[in-house]
């Protein structure tokens, strides 16, 4: 960590030359090679969504009903289509979080959601979360690519920090996170009351002068000698990003 003394003796952080707040994330359309994101809308995108977080996910023993994928989004607020779209409604009434739907471009429908929230110009800080995804996305790119989408238009507006928080019991999501080259900082113990139930949060971030780095590594696993004629990885992304610096494996 840099720092400097001020005029008391006092060691202080340095100076942030030609520092101006970023604006925030506008909701424009994110286009990818395997997804699009889109500004989630609870008419036009509940449909869709309902019936792809209806698939039971194969990775998920038990998930017959669906239900055990959002154990740790503080479970599911709805049982039908219609309540799908309220929930939605509710989740896009205001610009914090801001909601993205994902979007299969092979038939154009919803396949799964992701916002920005704790949104903080003035920080420069801005946090990814509330990652639903259907199993529709299992072994596909999508989910990847849909993440480094909004890690990159995140770091082109001007912030200087990404986060990712989760349970520290969801192993997988603090592993997609670190895959994605996220650096673990520590767990925020007693952090949340979630359904009546203890959360300790595990925090995760990507600062700026980091991301150069990353985001060439999320080039060349996105690029197309990376995947062969069935659209499987020639080599993983943690392969990447466990080679940058400070990083443990």
């Amino acid at each position: 960590m840099t720092s400097i003394t001020n005029p008391y003796g006092q060691p202080v952080g340095a100076d942030i030359e030609s520092w101006q707040p970023p604006s925030p994330p506008d909701g424009i359309a994110l286009q990818g090679r395997f997804c699009r994101l889109e500004p989630l809308d609870a008419a036009l995108h509940a449909p869709a969504l309902w019936q792809a977080w209806q698939d039971p996910d194969p990775a998920i023993a038990n998930d017959h009903d669906a239900q055990a994928r959002w154990t740790y989004l503080g479970g599911r607020d709805f049982d039908d289509e219609i309540g799908c779209r309220r929930w939605l409604e509710l989740m896009t009434a205001g610009a914090d979080p801001l909601c993205y739907a994902i979007i299969d471009p092979t038939n154009d429908q919803a396949v799964g959601m992701a916002t920005y929230l704790n949104i903080v110009p003035a920080d420069g800080r801005i946090e990814i979360g509330h990652l639903s995804f259907s199993p529709r996305m299992v072994r596909t790119p999508i989910s990847s690519e849909a993440l480094m989408l909004m890690i990159r238009y995140a770091f082109e507006l001007g912030y200087r920090r990404v986060e990712w928080k989760c349970d520290a019991l969801n192993a997988p999501s603090r592993r997609a996170a670190e895959r994605l080259g996220f650096r673990f900082e520590g767990v925020f113990r007693q952090h949340r009351v979630v359904n009546g139930r203890n959360r300790d949060t595990a925090w995760l971030s990507i600062i700026d002068e980091e991301w150069p780095a990353i985001r060439r590594c999320h080039e060349r696993w996105l690029a197309a000698e990376n995947f062969d004629a069935n659209g499987r990885q020639r080599r993983s992304l943690s392969s990447m990003t466990g080679q940058l610096p400070g990083r443990e494996r």
